[in-house]
């Protein structure tokens, strides 16, 4: 077996020094941390934005694999099926943000897993933790006849401009930004953090309409509007703006309330907008124009089909064609969408399916979908009967894409530390019944059914006409696994959305009879056209409640109701720690490491002429040193502009510091110039020289006073 440094000789050599520098550093941490050197706390925050996440079994990483857009080649995807066989169990895991994701990897094996991730430009980086998060997109983008221009590169452009970014590294909680390709919002940008809708102004210039705070998990929001038109040059500067500003004001230390949607909520869109003006001077670059080639559109491809048109059975072939293909808008081809239950399909399958892709699709861009499938583009309108032939052969073309019966979960306790009750199991059983009870629903694609294992709304319950999530209720002294029931959430169209709202919690295993009540109910009472939210409006909360109500008596419990859905043993609840965004690090030592940490990549940064990023890690150096003083006299802080504020108010104006906020805030008072830089990293050794000799000080005080 190859080490992990014998891999990287094979990266391509253009980014061989960054993700040298980033395998190696994982690699040193491990051992460091195997070694009692390096605290649990600090290793978690540093290995989960490297992609690594612990996962509900002891010993063993998730390993989330990040996919700007979903775009993924037939190589790739092939190096994917092959490090799963390697290093995991032969399985992969499409999520809902176009990621791929293995499981029961060890620890130790990781950075040599990267690296050869890496030789197909494949990276882990920033795929967990409080960092940017994998930017996604429709998957439609470029090939979608009702989109004003394709999305893709601008996506790419926000991936590649962030990545490794200082400021996007140790934030409060993780930033989740997606691209929407057109007006229908198919990938839902009004439960993001930031998203963005194409639109062409009257002036013919493309620009996006940018939406803001928006996110599920336990406390829903709807993204609000920052603009209704943003010329595409200053679509990088607002992220970049709006990272920096959610850095400085956004909470730290209740990690519940530390998504930028509680900042907005708090302080407002206005407010928010004027903070982001305030960092305009310390951009590095005040426009960024887009390389529109970097996501290149093959426009024809000539393929051999086989001698023979296959013989298919004709009813299963045309709902076939009708669920689960469209017309490109490029003359002659088609989408077609392979349907991956739950997105999990095993390595070998994946191998199967690569096979087909190269013989009738576009090799170069396979785009995952936010509903856990695939996308295959440029399938000729000739080709359509030999690609169903063959992916039929590998049992992968289910028909009913997006529809009622296409329903996505995340893992939940399969693998998760958060999840309550199971989600995947109940997600087959009720697909189940969609298709051999309710087979007409494989049309519709106005309802959607989501399923989370808890709150957290990894699944995306939160935004489904009917959703559920995992919980649990009590019947006297034994648990019971359950479902909480979501009814009335989904997409409206430009930024606009519906949360759905929780109605009634039932076992997990009544879950069938919840979708039998109300589609019976529905098909008997909705009026003609009608659809399920309108009738949901129509009909009130409280209609529904008594509706499923019986369902939700457990006074019949039945004993195989105490049993969770795959499970063999009595359910209880096993909640470990949540691994979504990392723990603050409060020991004051380890705040004075870390600053000295900064500064030493501030000085690299600076050697490099990345001055931009030379002053974030000096301003990074002053804040650990700040708080690292405020914490070791008793005040906690839970945002920086609260530490600067509080370390003014404690040690400034009581004369033991001379000044600090004016000093540490000519972050964006400053172009950053390499004069600049140099001045502000010589004030940030400075100041942590001082802080460090003062908590001496005090220290060698109160020892005199107890001796």
């Amino acid at each position: 077996m190859q080490s992990f440094r014998t891999e990287l000789e094979l990266v391509n050599h253009s980014t061989k020094a960054l993700v040298e520098k980033d395998i190696i550093e994982l690699d040193k941490k491990i051992k460091e941390y195997h070694a009692g050197k390096l605290p649990d706390e600090k290793f978690r925050s540093l290995r989960l934005a490297r992609g690594v996440y612990g996962q509900r079994q002891q010993g063993v990483q998730m390993i989330r694999i990040k996919l700007p857009f979903g775009k993924v080649s037939t190589k790739q995807l092939l190096r994917i099926a092959n490090i799963s066989d390697e290093y995991s169990n032969g399985n992969l895991h499409l999520t809902t943000r176009q990621d791929i994701q293995i499981h029961h990897v060890s620890l130790d094996r990781t950075p040599e897993l990267w690296a050869k991730l890496e030789q197909d430009d494949i990276t882990l980086r920033e795929a967990c933790g409080n960092t940017v998060r994998n930017v996604t997109a429709s998957a439609e983008a470029g090939i979608d006849p009702n989109e004003p221009f394709d999305v893709s590169p601008y996506a790419h452009a926000v991936f590649s401009y962030f990545l490794r970014k200082p400021f996007g590294q140790e934030l409060g909680r993780k930033i989740k930004i997606a691209f929407s390709n057109s007006d229908k919002d198919t990938a839902v940008t009004y439960i993001h953090d930031i998203g963005f809708i194409p639109k062409i102004n009257a002036q013919n210039e493309r620009g996006f309409k940018v939406l803001i705070g928006g996110g599920l998990g336990a406390q829903p929001f709807l993204a609000q509007v920052a603009y209704e038109f943003l010329q595409e040059n200053k679509l990088i500067p607002f992220i970049e703006s709006s990272i920096r500003v959610f850095d400085r004001y956004g909470e730290r230390v209740s990690r519940h309330k530390a998504r930028i949607k509680y900042l907005i909520n708090k302080i407002g869109v206005e407010a928010f907008l004027n903070l982001i003006k305030e960092e305009e001077k310390a951009l590095l670059n005040k426009t960024v124009e887009i390389d529109l080639d970097t996501v290149k559109v093959l426009p024809q491809l000539k393929k051999t089909l086989p001698f023979e048109r296959p013989l298919i059975e004709s009813e299963q072939f045309v709902k076939w064609l009708k669920t689960n293909t469209f017309k490109q808008k490029q003359k002659g081809y088609h989408g077609v969408y392979v349907k991956i239950q739950l997105g999990n399909i095993s390595s070998s399958k994946t191998r199967d399916l690569i096979q087909v892709i190269e013989q009738f699709a576009l090799s170069s861009d396979v785009r995952l979908t936010i509903n856990q499938g695939v996308l295959l583009k440029y399938v000729s309108t000739e080709e359509l009967p030999f690609l169903f032939e063959a992916l039929n052969k590998l049992n992968l073309a289910s028909v009913g894409f997006d529809s009622v019966a296409d329903i996505t979960a995340c893992p939940g306790t399969d693998t998760c530390n958060l999840a309550i009750s199971n989600s995947t199991n109940i997600s087959v059983k009720l697909e189940e019944v969609i298709y051999n009870e309710f087979p007409d629903l494989i049309y519709d694609r106005d309802i959607k059914i989501k399923i989370s294992g808890c709150m957290n709304s990894c699944g995306q319950h939160g935004l489904a006409q009917i959703g559920f999530h995992g919980s649990s209720f009590k019947v006297g002294t034994t648990v019971v696994p359950a479902l909480q029931v979501l009814l009335g959430g989904g997409t409206l169209g430009d930024g606009k959305g519906r949360i759905a709202e929780k109605v009634i919690k039932v076992a997990s295993k009544r879950a069938p009879d919840v979708l039998r009540s109300l589609f019976n109910d529905f098909e008997k009472n909705a009026s003609d056209g009608e659809y399920f939210n309108s009738y949901y409006d129509r009909k009130g909360k409280d209609y529904f409640y008594q509706l499923l109500k019986p369902i939700g008596d457990n006074s019949n419990l039945t004993e195989d109701e105490f049993y969770d859905w795959g499970s063999e043993e009595r359910f209880k609840t096993e909640i470990g720690v949540g691994e979504c965004a990392g723990v603050i690090i409060d020991l004051v030592q380890t705040l004075f490491f870390e600053a000295e940490e900064k500064l030493a990549w501030s000085a690299e940064a600076f050697d490099n002429k990345q001055f931009g990023d030379s002053i974030y890690y000096s301003y990074a150096a002053f804040i650990h040193a700040a708080k690292g003083l405020l914490l070791n006299g008793g005040f906690h802080v839970n945002t920086h502009h609260a530490l600067i504020n509080d370390f003014e108010k404690q040690f400034v104006e009581t004369g033991s510091f001379v000044s600090f906020k004016e000093l540490v805030l000519q972050i964006n008072k400053n172009e950053p110039s390499e004069e600049f830089a140099a001045k502000y990293f010589n004030e940030a050794k400075l100041f942590l020289n001082e802080v460090k000799a003062y908590r001496e000080k005090i220290s060698a005080n109160t020892f005199e006073t107890v001796k």
